[in-house]
């Protein structure tokens, strides 16, 4: 049996995109709580707590975005035209934030300033992910190996709950990281916080999921055909085990099980998501076989895939483990 090549680069790809959602998502909900810690002792201990890993974190995102530049080009070509204004406003808010890393420390007058540069890129980022995603599981007409739609066919009702959603989540994510990395009077409010956002998490969840099987046939037909119909009450049972997994860590004063447990419920949004469209890239307008690149660039490329993802693997755990424990004000990374 012939090695399906573009199915392996869509699973790398695939693996991309969640490392980013789950590495980068929790920094990023890091900067969407800093207008509620307005303490500058708790800003610099929120922002010690990820420094030290967020620019490895978007190292996936240069994977994910590269990668479908090199293997599914005809899906780069068309998803990148529909989604033009939310993706610049995501990188520009990216750029803020990262300047911000940095600008902050080298400034008490402009300190303020660059607060605001922080969690207002991380808002924008964030939101604008979502956008992104609502804009692509409702759709991207394309006619001719081309897009075929408007420049604000992205801005939909379903896409902007989708930006609010992914909001939500990354905030929850952002509050259990700072449970796990912080002590004292920040880690209690924010596993105050944890606690709400993860049934406004779950809550949000289950709109999208019962909003999404009505925006196309493929979709309805996934949820509630056979078999694959199995996966509406696999999914929501787990998304709900994982729930009580971050309450009742946050109730008996665990720092590390409420997120992973909220990873878990990003892992289970992002399968369900796949769930929906697989096989398509484009839904529902192109499949990984329509918009994979020729069998032998695929090949070539796979060959540098193998080396380095296991690369960048090996130095983010690497960060990770040096970078490991409690953050303390006296002893921050900068």
């Amino acid at each position: 049996m012939p090695i399906d090549l573009a199915f392996i680069w869509a699973a790398i790809i695939a693996f991309g995109v969640l490392a980013y959602v789950v590495m980068d998502g929790f920094d990023l909900g890091v900067g969407i709580l800093f207008p509620l810690f307005p303490d500058k002792k708790d800003r610099d201990v929120m922002m010690n707590s990820v420094a030290p890993v967020w620019d490895g974190n978007e190292t996936w995102l240069v994977l994910g975005g590269g990668g479908l530049l090199a293997v599914f080009p005809l899906a780069y070509a068309t998803i990148l035209p529909a989604l033009y204004m939310p993706l610049i406003a995501m990188l520009l808010g990216l750029i803020f934030r990262g300047v911000a890393f940095e600008y902050r420390w080298r400034t008490k007058r402009w300190e303020r300033v660059w607060d605001v540069a922080f969690a207002g890129g991380s808002i924008v980022a964030g939101f604008c992910q979502g956008i992104a995603l609502g804009a692509l599981v409702q759709g991207i007409p394309v006619v001719d190996r081309a897009y075929a739609g408007g420049w604000w066919d992205w801005l939909t009702p379903f896409s902007i709950a989708t930006g609010l959603a992914l909001l939500i989540g990354y905030t929850l994510l952002g509050s259990t990281w700072l449970v796990m990395k912080t002590e004292g009077e920040l880690a209690r409010r924010a596993r105050h916080l944890a606690q709400r956002l993860a049934f406004l998490t779950v809550i949000a969840m289950g709109v999208f999921s019962l909003w999404t099987p009505w925006l196309r046939p493929l979709y309805l037909d996934r949820w509630f055909g056979f078999p694959t119909a199995m996966f509406s009450v696999i999914v929501p049972l787990l998304v709900l085990g994982s729930l009580y997994l971050i309450v009742k860590g946050l109730k008996s004063g665990k720092d590390v099980q409420p997120f992973l447990a909220s990873l878990g419920l990003f892992i289970l949004g992002y399968a369900g998501i796949g769930i929906s469209f697989y096989p398509y890239i484009v839904p529902t307008s192109l499949t990984i076989w329509d918009a994979a690149a020729p069998p032998e660039s695929l090949s070539f490329l796979l060959v540098g895939a193998l080396v380095l993802v296991p690369i960048i693997l090996a130095y983010t755990g690497y960060a990770y483990w040096v970078f490991r424990g409690k953050v303390r004000h006296e002893d921050g990374y900068h």
